[in-house]
């Protein structure tokens, strides 16, 4: 699966000084577990607790300024972003840095006119409720986090993959599956007929 990025509005965006040397800080939920995502035009997603878990253990993740890789506000690495798990979701802090970028980022928060975060990620295990053909629901299960950026268009959620071949890809997989499981069905009824063939030349030749 390609690189994917979700944003989501943050209620509770908070900005606050860190300490004597003046350090800007910004927080808030990244995601929350179990929330439903509004119509991503195919389908609609939610992620379960714990889809992040391994991800931070295994990798860092950065922060960008609206996506711009040329733009880094923070790495895990050097802990001038941190990203970790709770009972609600996927929080992060970040130390905004003294560049144009950051106090760009600090002034445009301050003023409330970004109040969106986005996540990049690639998806590793996902599960599929199709119970209403109209309406299916894809839950993250297990994902790898690449990015944490803040962005001042939470209202809108964009992939780098499209909605649609989201959906596409995973009714082609579903599609493969029941053609295996039908093929191993008509393998197992061959052997089952061949069986009954030899029981019953068995049964002539007694």
């Amino acid at each position: 699966m390609d690189k994917e990025i979700r944003v989501r509005p943050v209620q509770e965006l908070t900005i606050r000084k860190k300490d004597e040397e003046n350090r800007t800080v910004v927080g808030g939920y990244v995601n929350k577990f179990e929330q439903m995502s509004e119509d991503l035009g195919w389908f609609r997603e939610k992620v379960r607790k714990g889809a992040f878990e391994r991800s931070l253990k295994d990798q860092p993740v950065l922060a960008f300024w609206n996506h711009n890789s040329d733009m880094v506000l923070g790495n895990t690495e050097n802990r001038t972003l941190r990203v970790w798990e709770d009972d609600v979701g996927l929080q992060f802090e970040l130390e905004l840095p003294d560049t144009s970028a950051g106090r760009d980022a600090m002034t445009l928060i301050e003023r409330g006119d970004v109040k969106g975060v986005s996540f990049g990620f690639r998806t590793l295990k996902e599960e599929w409720d199709e119970s209403d053909k109209n309406n299916p629901i894809r839950t993250l299960v297990d994902v790898e986090l690449y990015e944490v950026s803040p962005t001042p268009m939470p209202a809108y959620t964009q992939s780098s993959v499209s909605a649609r071949s989201v959906l596409e890809k995973h009714q082609s997989e579903t599609e493969a599956k029941q053609k295996q499981h039908e093929e191993m069905r008509l393998i197992a009824a061959k052997c089952r007929s061949m069986q009954l063939k030899l029981m019953e030349m068995e049964e002539k030749r007694t």
